[in-house]
């Protein structure tokens, strides 16, 4: 967004997005418009509503008149809808070559590069766009800041101590470290004088049960702008390869995060494999021990330490490198 809007600074943009992600485009103020989709209505083939929403959301993409659509998903819908907007410029990511009729200039998929650089190749190779200067920010709104500080009020935490916020489930099991590891982790910090709050979505809540148990903060199932000031607040923000850490990455934070691999095309923390913890060859995430981990949030919290130390009073400049 922020590449687009330097380019063409006239240019209004609008956004598709699923309805429960639509509160995150206030983060980003170049963002014009939004459509939401609302996917519940397209579960369980209930022609009766199913229908009627399909027709909502084909006349409003008609109706915007775009000049120029940009898919940088690649999925087979996403691409019918490129083509139904009508648009004389279509650009688009594709996977597979029967999937690059909708579009006007589509870009094949190089498995080599991460996924937001791929994502920028569209925009380059399509319109030559450049990427450059990169700017991979995101603004936490203030009335999300200030719930999160209220949160962080009701907890008794304090914003001058050490804090790990710990997101520990991603949207696919081949994704998520086991959750004891996390717990030990957790534990050890908390042994050490440093607060630690764990987040996630609403269907976490059962799961992270027993780190309330063992008298951890929970923020589970609180708005996805409150989480992200949440981790915006704290010090180190530790999970998997989950969209809160690539935004916590884009809010300039610095990140721990577990993943099965720091290979080319891999989504590591953007621009810093070295944030990451993997498994050795061959293995899994199974396999990665707390004590790794531990030792990665070591690294983390002392380079935030020194970067509080070296300057402002809230400044983080050894996460801004990210930027």
């Amino acid at each position: 967004m922020n590449a687009l809007k330097r380019a063409v600074p006239e240019a209004r943009l609008t956004f598709l997005i699923y309805k429960e992600f639509a509160p995150l485009l206030e983060g980003f103020p170049h963002i014009d418009s939004v459509i939401e989709l609302d996917r519940s209505h397209f579960r369980g083939l209930r022609p009766q509503i199913l229908l009627p929403a399909a027709v909502r959301l084909l006349r409003a993409l008609r109706r915007k008149r775009f000049d120029l659509t940009i898919d940088f998903q690649g999925f087979g819908e996403t691409g019918l809808i490129s083509w139904w907007t009508g648009a004389a410029h279509r650009w688009g990511g594709v996977y597979r070559s029967a999937r690059g009729w909708p579009y006007t200039r589509g870009v094949r998929r190089d498995t080599n590069l991460h996924a937001i650089d791929y994502q920028l190749e569209i925009l380059n190779r399509g319109g030559g766009i450049p990427a450059a200067p990169l700017l991979n920010q995101f603004t936490v709104p203030l009335t999300a800041r200030e719930e999160a500080r209220r949160i962080l009020q009701d907890w008794n935490m304090k914003l001058d101590r050490p804090t790990l916020f710990i997101q520990p489930f991603s949207n696919g099991p081949h994704k998520n470290w086991p959750l004891k590891g996390y717990l030990e982790v957790a534990k050890h910090w908390k042994a050490r004088g440093s607060q630690v709050m764990f987040g996630g979505g609403p269907g976490d809540r059962p799961q992270l049960e027993i780190a309330r148990e063992q008298g951890f903060s929970v923020a589970a199932g609180s708005p996805l702008l409150v989480s992200a000031a949440l981790a915006d607040l704290a010090s180190v923000v530790l999970g998997g390869d989950t969209g809160l850490l690539h935004l916590a990455v884009a809010m300039g934070k610095r990140v721990v995060m577990i993943i099965n691999s720091t290979s080319s095309g891999s989504c590591f923390p953007y621009a810093h494999p070295d944030w990451a913890v993997a498994p050795g060859p061959g293995g899994n995430l199974s396999s990665v021990q707390p004590g790794s981990v531990i030792a990665a949030c070591a690294r983390a919290l002392a380079e935030v330490q020194k970067g509080r130390g070296e300057n402002e009073p809230g400044s983080h400049p050894a996460a801004l490198k990210a930027l």
